[in-house]
């Protein structure tokens, strides 16, 4: 029948050309409600959205929760799983294949399938009538960054032949990560030196990163040069020399007003305008629960668990204290005493922490009334996502001079490390005004920690980066695979995946694995989580 159905309307079609004129033929070939020409700007909106999402519609939450909160938050130890909803494959290293699938899945198809549409539509000549330029440089930075993020997590990807199906290339071949990486730079380079001092009405309306803003733009290029060239520092020095050197010169993060934020809001649809990470904490929404780790509060503590003088101050901002939350609405802190609190230890099950805590089997056992929580107020359907943090920056200077990288010297390592503590600290008030932190506190807690004398300058670095990328849980996980900072200790849960070791990068898709024969040449190989990545020491 549906045959049937199809050849009538091509009969009944053909029919009615047959006794139109040419004019008439034209006509019916133009769309009344199309539009002359398509708004890159609108384009380029929905592919700044999609960078807290993945891109792919109603999956917001689903790209943070299996990945950023289901790997990487437990596996560099901010949090601590032990069971209910959702999942915790990073907390005893236990497989789950979505976690590792879902960002080549959705990144691909998502910002990347975008800015590649934008790119083409621009260099094609297709889009007319309005200056793209500045448009067209923002695409590349958000390519570079997007790709780069990609190649971290995985290793060789398709790079070059990606996204050139209008072009005939289906099965894209996998490009090695160091070719990747010269190009990530190159194009940065290229493309904050092309910006044009004036964003067009349309750019600045579309821009949801910095409403249009070329000088932030040219500084967020810059910056995430630098994150690049001290990402591959280990294993080709020469190349980070010199795009360490160019960021410094071409002007980096100068405060929290550059921090990227992508805005969220409560609509008006939840599952693209609603910030998916927090989403995936909600109870009712993901649900996933939100205990930290023994690791992180007993950082925050200080050294003197007992005392709150040497406490760092973001430990009551970040951790909300013990208690139960059960509704969006209804968080109940039963201890916010921040010398009782308590972290998790991660790789445990009930049984292991039942023996820690002393609790009897044959008596209750809920963590939720032992271990501290995050903050709820992080965690807010409508707070911003962030993507990059002027605390970062000088963090990544900090480690630069001290290595004496770039041309930057060891003598201004303690300047960039104290900027970088500072900003990563009084950044959180973006979240809530109750998360203001005064200048005088953190001098308190600059001189309680001396740079370079508490433990070596490098591990204070790394330690801080760490800390400073609360929430961006990706991003520290790669920085601890770089760096080795902090000393984190190993799970080795009985049938764990890894033998015991901290996974070190992500699987490809089985569909990416049986669907694309160019796989097999290219991929890097074993695709176990724990074969490294170029940066971190593994194969180009």
């Amino acid at each position: 029948m549906k045959k049937i159905f199809h050849l009538y309307i091509i009969g009944a079609t053909l029919l009615v050309i047959a006794g139109c004129n040419t004019k008439e033929l034209q006509d019916l070939n133009n769309n009344p409600q199309a539009q002359p020409t398509i708004n890159l700007n609108f384009l380029f909106t929905n592919a700044q959205l999609s960078a807290a999402s993945g891109g792919i519609e109603d999956h917001a939450r689903q790209f943070n929760w299996k990945t950023n909160v289901g790997l990487c938050s437990y596996a560099i130890q901010h949090l601590a799983y032990l069971a209910g909803p959702g999942i915790g494959p990073g907390d005893k290293y236990t497989e789950d294949f979505e976690a590792s699938f879902v960002p080549f899945e959705y990144m691909y198809s998502g910002t990347l399938k975008n800015v590649n549409e934008i790119l083409y539509q621009v260099d094609s000549g297709f889009a007319k009538g309005e200056d793209y330029n500045n448009l067209k440089q923002a695409s590349r930075v958000l390519k570079a960054f997007t790709f780069h993020r990609l190649t971290d997590y995985y290793g060789s990807i398709p790079y070059f032949d990606a996204l050139k199906n209008k072009e005939g290339v289906f099965f894209p071949s996998y490009d090695k990560q160091k070719d990747i990486y010269m190009d990530l730079l190159k194009e940065l380079d290229e493309a904050t030196a092309a910006f044009t001092a004036a964003a067009p009405d349309g750019f600045a309306e579309g821009d949801l990163f910095y409403n249009g803003d070329i000088d932030k733009w040219k500084r967020w290029g810059y910056s995430l040069m630098l994150r690049l060239a001290m990402r591959i520092s280990n294993v080709d020095a020469a190349t980070a020399n010199t795009y360490v050197a160019k960021a410094v010169a071409g002007g980096v993060f100068t405060g929290n007003d550059d921090n990227v934020y992508v805005p969220m809001a409560i609509g008006p649809i939840r599952e693209n305008n609603q910030n998916g990470l927090s989403r995936s904490f909600i109870p009712g929404d993901g649900g996933q629960t939100t205990i930290m780790s023994k690791t992180l509060i007993d950082f925050l503590k200080g050294a003197n668990p007992s005392s709150t003088t040497d406490d760092d101050p973001r430990l009551m901002i970040l951790c909300g204290g013990i208690g139960t939350w059960n509704s969006e609405n209804a968080w109940n802190p039963i201890n916010t005493n921040p010398v009782n609190q308590k972290g998790m230890p991660n790789g445990k099950d009930e049984t292991m922490l039942r023996a820690i805590e002393g609790i009897p089997a044959n008596a209750d056992f809920n963590p939720n009334l032992i271990y501290s929580k995050i903050n709820p107020k992080l965690l807010d359907r409508d707070e911003p996502y962030q993507i990059m943090n002027y605390g970062e920056v000088e963090l990544l200077l900090a480690e630069a001079a001290e290595r004496s990288i770039g041309g930057l010297s060891p003598a201004d390592a303690k300047a960039h490390y104290e900027k970088g503590v500072k900003a990563a600290m009084q950044m959180l008030v973006k979240y809530d005004p109750s998360f203001a932190i005064t200048d005088g506190q953190v001098s308190t807690y600059l001189t309680t920690y001396p740079y370079g004398v508490t433990k070596p300058a490098l591990e204070m670095i790394g330690d801080q980066l760490w800390v400073c990328q609360f929430l961006n849980w990706w991003e520290a996980w790669s920085n601890y695979r770089r760096t080795g900072f902090p000393a984190l200790i190993p799970i080795n849960y009985p049938g764990n995946v890894t033998g015991g070791v901290i996974p070190t990068r992500l699987n490809y898709p089985t569909g990416e694995i049986s669907g694309n024969p160019n796989y097999a040449a290219g991929a890097t190989k074993p695709n176990t989580w724990t074969t490294k990545v170029w940066w971190a020491g593994g194969p180009e």
